[in-house]
């Protein structure tokens, strides 16, 4: 059966076509002259054709297993309840004093091995021909080695105790604390291995302690100390009591929330 037709005659539309407007309304139509030199082409980024557009593919990189355990530790201790023993290692030294620390510590770097052969030799020299070997003695520095940090924390000989907070396996300094709080030696924790590391010429450094200050540096070792015992010795009790993680991920924060909104609104039913 054939379909109904309008007046137009067009199959499926029906009343009459508008009217064009007069040539005065029209607006002209200006074209534009192109440079015949200067093609435009449109790129295709089909499968082997124009090259992709630079994009940041960062969350499809596959990152190296350190970094990926890194990232994996960082995310388990926001979650999980972490002990006092070892959450007392998230509570660093502020930064001022880290610096003021560092720059001290840094003038008792420990000789290198040709000073020290230097040294022996003008000992050896001073001591041949009947002179006062003393005059050439070692020279205080940083010691470091942490069998040597607790020898001297023991005997009492340290009189500042710096220790890094991401040492791995936390468990090699995670009784020095304890440790120096018992022998009451000023200890602080600061950031990071690599940085106390630069103190002793190494990679990294668990543990580093002073012994022995200058005379010209005394006044502003004991400000140092003072400062430290009242943040981490004289604070012992209270971080031997703070549990650190147990926050919850945005996802689960979010439906904590929910479910707490729902719970409002059957207690306001219940209620009303």
């Amino acid at each position: 059966m054939a379909k109904k037709t309008g007046k137009t005659g067009k199959t499926g539309k029906t009343g009459k076509r508008a009217a064009p407007l007069p040539e005065a309304i029209k607006k002209p139509v200006v074209k534009e002259v192109k440079n015949p030199l200067f093609e435009k082409k449109t790129r295709n980024f089909g499968i082997g054709q124009a090259v992709q557009p630079k994009r940041d593919l960062s969350r499809f990189v596959k990152w190296p297993k350190y970094v990926r355990l890194q990232r994996q530790k960082k995310i388990l201790l926001m979650r999980l309840k972490v002990p006092p023993s070892v959450n007392q290692f998230s509570q660093t030294l502020d930064k001022n004093m880290s610096n003021a620390i560092f720059k001290l510590f840094g003038k008792y770097t420990p000789e290198s091995k040709l000073a020290k052969k230097q040294r022996l030799s003008a000992m050896a020299e001073v001591k041949a021909s009947g002179g006062d070997p003393t005059s050439t003695k070692k020279p205080i520095h940083v010691k470091f080695g942490i069998n040597h940090i607790v020898q001297l924390v023991e005997t009492k000989l340290a009189k500042l105790v710096v220790i890094a907070h991401d040492v791995e396996p936390i468990e090699l300094v995670v009784w020095l604390p304890a440790l120096c709080r018992k022998m009451d030696v000023p200890y602080c924790i600061v950031k990071s291995k690599a940085r106390v590391g630069t103190l002793v010429n190494m990679k990294t450094a668990t543990a580093v302690a002073l012994t022995a200050v200058r005379a010209e540096d005394k006044a502003e070792f004991a400000k140092i100390i003072d400062s430290v015992k009242s943040q981490f010795n004289d604070r012992y009790e209270e971080i031997r009591k703070t549990w650190g993680g147990g926050h919850l991920g945005i996802k689960s924060q979010h439906r904590q929330a929910q479910i707490a909104k729902a719970l409002a609104i059957e207690e306001a039913k219940r209620m009303g």
